[in-house]
């Protein structure tokens, strides 16, 4: 059985979807992991100090994402390419703001008629961040085109019951009643740290929030199924295909 998961930067696969890798791995499942961009726009926690440069930025944090994804049994990770478009102003080109659609939904078509994924998950995007949204239409579309169709389409949520006790922004994260699948994945919590970790150029979200907070989080996957279609109906307890 195979998975890819698509992200639009290093730590995403983990300060996001970590868990999900990590339950895939545990499984036997053999994962992808598709990075859009290598995250030059991201923070510098204590690496100025050491007299890194922001234009080494990219290099720390594709090895950060590679080391990341190991721990977390993540055998194969495709970068593709763009830049990071940061989080406002007029996108850079060469970013994945400014890139064709159809180029970014061409990039994630290839891959998934080379690994034939029998689930494909992506971030649903609704912290507002504009690379993950590229992301996200890039991959539904992409799956629209190709001739392989996964048993299982998933978007990974940030349920708004949650993001909104850290943000205190309204219309952040996803609608909990629009959440269809619900995992324990408490097991997975001290790897996941471990992992997060490795992303030593960031600040994981979740050191800012309260630690009965962070752990809603951090012990429960929440997604949004939606090849095949969810019709309603008892939650789902697992993404994967029985």
């Amino acid at each position: 059985m195979k998975l890819l998961v698509t992200v639009a930067h290093p730590d995403d696969e983990t300060f996001g979807c970590g868990s999900v890798l990590a339950h895939a791995s545990a499984h036997g499942i053999d994962v992808t992991v598709a990075c859009a961009t290598r995250g030059e726009l991201g923070e510098m926690a204590g690496l100025a100090a050491g007299g890194v440069s922001p234009g080494d930025l990219g290099a720390i944090r594709e090895a950060e994402l590679r080391t990341a994804a190991a721990m977390l049994g993540v055998r194969r990770v495709e970068l593709l390419g763009w830049r990071d478009s940061g989080t406002n102003g007029p996108p850079a080109a060469g970013s994945l703001v400014a890139a064709d659609g159809s180029e970014v939904e061409t990039a994630i078509a290839r891959l998934i008629e080379e690994i034939h994924p029998d689930v494909v998950v992506t971030l649903d995007a609704s912290d507002g961040h504009r690379d993950h949204a590229v992301v996200r239409d890039a991959t539904l579309d992409a799956l629209r085109r190709t001739t392989w169709r996964p048993q299982r389409t998933y978007l990974f949520c940030l349920p708004r019951s949650l993001l909104s006790q850290f943000a205190g922004v309204p219309g952040l994260g996803t609608p909990d009643d629009e959440i269809t699948t619900v995992v324990d994945v408490s097991d997975h919590l001290d790897l996941r740290w471990k992992a997060m970790r490795a992303h030593a150029s960031q600040v994981p979200p979740y050191d800012a929030m309260p630690d009965e907070l962070a752990r809603a989080f951090l012990t429960t996957d929440r997604l949004r199924r939606v090849d095949p279609p969810w019709f309603g109906g008892e939650i789902e307890r697992d993404w994967l295909p029985g």
